[in-house]
Parts: C-alpha cells; structure tokens; sequence
C-alpha cells in the first residue's frame, strides 16, 4: 500500500513539473482574422458615396486583445489601388515591419493579400487601426483596437458592465481619389461636409448605438479619426470620468466634456444614474469658424421616454482645451501592463541627452501647397527607407538628417521636397520640441513610443521655459496637440530599434510632407534588440531583387 502512494504521489510530481515547464515555454494566446478589403456604397451623410470596408464592415470590426496577445490579421486587398492597414498606437516592440506605413513596408498591390503578424506587447488601452496610403483613411477602413490588462494586473476601477468603441470625426463626400487629386494639384481639401458617430451622423430613434441598465458603469472608448478636426465629445445629462489615455492610466478626474484632437483615444467611464430615458452623444467641430456636428443615441434599457432635443453646448476657444490638457496627470500608483506601479519610472530625473526643435510650417513650391518641418517637406521614395537600411543601399534612396535639430531661423519659403530620414541613438532620452507658428492647431503623432506630454504653452520655446516642465506626473502618450502660435514639449528614451514615423495626424498635412521617420538603430544589429524582416514582407523598388542579407543573430 506505501508503494503504491509513493508511485501516486511521484507521478502527481512528475505532472506537476510538466505542467510547469509548459507553461514556462508557452507562447502568449494568438488571435486570427481574416480581412477582405473592398469599395462599398453607402450614404452616411445622406448623399451616395464610395467607402472602403472591411468584411463589409462600416466602419471596420473592433479588435478586441489583451496584453501580450498576438495578432495576426491576413488582409486580401479587392481595391484597384495599393493598399496598408497602419495599427495607431501599437508600439511594435523590435517589430517595425509590421507598422503598415509607406516608409517601413511595401504596399499590398490590388488582388493579393498579406499577413500582418505583431503582439501588443507591455501595452493596454484605448487604440485604431486605418489604411496609411494615399488618402485611403477619407473613405474608411478604419475601426477600434482595445488593449486590456492581463487578469493578474488590477486596474484602479471596477470592471465596467459594458465596453463601448465610439469612433468620431469629420467626414467628406468626395471620394478619396478625388480628394487625393486635390491636393495632388496643389490645393487645401477644404472643410468637411460633416462628422461621423461610429459610421453615422445623426441619432437614430430606432436603432440606438449603445444600451445602459440603470445605475450601472460603463467603459466608453472614444478615438477621433477623421481628417482634420479637433472634435468635443459629451453625452447629454452624463459626466465622464477620465480613466485611461492612450495607453496610460490617469487621474480620475471627471469632465463634462473632451477635446478629443485627430488621432487621439480616451477612456472614460459613464453611470447609467440618470432619470430612465434616451440620451445623446455629441461630437462637435471646435476650433473652427463653422459647427459641424454627429449625434448618437444611448438609451437606458427601461427607457421611459425620448432624449430631450436641447443638446449641451461645445466649450469656446482653446485657452479652454489647453487648460483641460492641463488637468490630465499619470496615476502613479496604478499599474498599467507590468504589475510595477506607472510612477516607479522616474522620467524627470533622466538626464537629456539631445534636444531637436522641429517647426512647421506651409508654403507653396512651384505654386502647389506644401507642408514643411524645419524646411523639409517628407516625400516618400519608392523604396522603403527600412527596407533600404536593411539591405544597405540607404545611399541610394534618401539622405539622413536633412531636417537639423534646430534652425537658428526659419524661412518659410524655402522648402526642400525629399524623403526625410533624420537618425536617433539607441537607447538615448531626447526632448523634442513641437513649435506652432501657424493660426491652426496642429497634432502630432509619433509611432513605435509613448513620450511624456512634458508641456503645452502659447508663445515660443527658450531653455529657460524647462524650468515649467511637468517632471512628475505627465502623461505616457503618443499624441499631442499644439496650440495656435504655441510649442510642446515630448521627452522619451529611445529604447525601441526600428524605423518610426513621427508626423501631423491630420491627412492633408502628412499627404504633403508634414511628417519624417526617425531612425534608430541597434549597433548590436541582435535579435535582442530588432527581430529580422519577416519571410512573408513585400519587397519593391530596388530591393525586389536583391539577395536577403544575412539574418540578425541572437
């Protein structure tokens, strides 16, 4: 009877160790999908017009993921024209190739596919997915990508009952071939013709876009992912409770509405303890000299009534929205993907090694409109700037650094048209400076990181104004908007090799030359630092051709 619990118990060991070492050497869960991307027609703003969907999707499915997850999305392109799907606020860790923009991959031609594979590693939060050529983002193909925290992560709030992806912003009717021509002839696209609610502009008393059951809390996550316009987002009779922006936990402080700039995400949370009937969402122009608004309905499941047609008004000038970006702060208690509190980084005592100051600015070459950085207006070679370093023919596609840390004057009118490359060291921690001299807001987005929003403020930028950085608290983002004749101020350690864009997040803007890539390279040319070009990547230009270098090793 001893021998058999001795074997009993040796075997139950034996099991134990196994079961261990295979969870030692699994693979963190894989996510499929499969995307057919065609044209459709639909009238979101009561006229016909031709749109890009996903799977016939308007807009394109949500991307729901936890962190550490791998995705692998094959995409079959069934348009006429070339094609990438570009993943905002991934930070595609060692992973650029899968970043889906024309400096890092090669378009999908018409007719083929390919297989996107990245994991959204260390990260949580709010994010969208939309296709990065041409002017292919003015007619669709655009969606939500949630990134939620690993069950062993607590997160500093209840679980929600719901998880809402409201997707906002300015919307035109002309198709994107024909907005392309536009600006391919020299000229501005001009104002939208209205703005978009998850696909739609008006509420619809008969299909609601979202349910809430009294006294209940739910998620919203809200991305502004139109073309040019900064939009104020608010629901009817409902305060919002900040809880995450762009993949950082904040203060909890609670708005009755946001500014939500082209390109960004929030997270809020929203209690359902209002009197039972419908309510409405609004999403507004700001910043504009005309309004253009969407509505989207949300109705309590024991819903007594309709929403009362008086909608709450969008807050005036941006002394306001730089005042509101003012009040968002870190949580540094929280922990965000790792179980390490958010505020045991101590950004603020890092020592700068390098300052770029970058200036935008508008002019006209040749009489066609341009948008510049610090005179360099970014046009894309035909050969992919990563694909080009490598192979080690980079001297053959474009020239590094053309845009210099600082000019010690800008001239506005001399603008040189050329793909703009400038290089970072690895592992460096560099303040960048964004100077606004123009009368429009702009907005930035830099791929690959998050940097720390340091500073927003009127006027121009003076080493003495570090003296009013933000060196405790400020948020962990990826985007960030700049005032009218105002600068920001972005800190990061540049820890992640690849080759990352850092550009206007308004479409018209980065179409002509707002915009440059960021090269940053291991020395170590290691697996530990950069993964090797993937079997499946699409070659083009002079690199189609040529034999694949030798593999990075371990």
């Amino acid at each position: 009877m001893a021998q058999v619990v001795t074997r009993s118990v040796g075997a139950l060991l034996l099991l134990c160790c196994l079961w261990a070492v295979s969870l030692v050497q699994a693979e963190d869960p894989y996510f499929y999908f499969t995307w057919n991307v065609t044209y459709g027609t639909i009238s979101p703003l009561g006229v016909p017009q031709q749109v890009i969907m996903i799977n016939d999707q308007f807009p394109g499915p949500n991307i729901n993921s936890t962190s550490n997850n791998n995705i692998v999305v094959n995409v079959f392109n069934n348009l006429d024209e070339p094609f990438l799907f570009h993943w905002n606020g991934i930070q595609q860790r060692k992973n650029s190739w899968q970043e889906g923009m024309p400096g890092t991959n090669c378009p999908i031609l018409p007719g083929t596919n390919f297989t996107y594979h990245f994991q959204v590693k260390d990260q949580i939060g709010s994010y969208f997915y939309y296709p990065s050529l041409g002017m292919h983002r003015a007619a669709g193909a655009f969606g939500g990508l949630r990134v939620n925290s690993r069950l062993l992560i607590p997160v500093p709030y209840l679980d929600p009952e719901d998880d809402y992806t409201v997707l906002i912003g300015d919307w035109y009717t002309k198709s994107h071939t024909a907005l392309r021509k536009v600006l391919d002839s020299g000229r501005s696209i001009g104002k939208p013709n209205g703005v978009l609610m998850n696909g739609k502009n008006k509420a619809d008393n008969d299909s609601p876009l979202f349910t809430m059951k009294p006294d209940k809390t739910y998620k919203y996550r809200i991305c502004n992912v139109g073309l040019k316009t900064s939009l104020n987002f608010r629901i009817q009779g409902h305060t919002l409770k900040l809880i995450e922006l762009e993949g950082s936990h904040t203060v909890q402080n609670v708005y009755e509405s946001l500014d939500v700039h082209v390109g960004q995400c929030y997270s809020v949370l929203v209690t359902a303890n209002q009197e039972p009937k419908d309510y409405v969402m609004v999403a507004s122009t700001r910043f504009t000299k005309y309004t253009l608004t969407a509505t989207g309905l949300i109705r309590y499941t024991n819903s007594k009534g309709p929403a009362s047609p008086e909608l709450p008004k969008a807050p005036l000038g941006w002394a306001w929205s730089l005042n509101q970006f003012r009040t968002f702060r870190w949580n540094l208690t929280a922990s965000a993907a790792r179980p390490n509190p958010q505020g045991s980084y101590h950004y603020g005592k890092i020592n700068i090694t390098r300052t770029i100051k970058l200036v935008n600015t508008v002019s006209t070459v040749d009489g066609k409109l341009r948008y510049a950085i610090n005179g360099i207006s970014h046009v894309d070679p035909t050969t992919p700037p990563k694909l080009a370093e490598y192979y080690s023919v980079a001297d053959k596609v474009f020239e590094y650094n053309l845009v210099k840390d600082e000019l010690a004057e800008v001239d506005e009118q001399k603008v040189t048209l050329a793909p703009s490359i400038i290089n970072a060291t690895f592992r460096n921690y560099i303040e960048i400076i964004l100077e606004n001299h123009e009368r429009g807001i702009q907005t930035w987005h830099l791929n690959g990181y998050s940097f720390f929003a340091v500073a927003v403020e009127p006027g121009k930028w003076s080493p003495e104004k570090r003296k009013n950085y933000n060196l405790l608290d400020a948020l962990s983002r990826n985007t960030i908007q700049v005032y009218p004749y105002s600068w920001a101020a972005i800190m990061l350690t540049f820890d992640n090799a690849g080759l990352w864009s850092l550009r206007s997040t308004m479409a018209e803007r980065n179409y002509l030359g707002q915009q440059l890539y960021i090269s940053v390279l291991s020395p170590a040319r290691s697996l530990r630092d950069e993964y090797n070009l993937p079997d499946n990547s699409l070659l083009c230009g002079i690199v189609k051709e040529m034999p694949k270098p030798p593999p990075y090793s371990a």
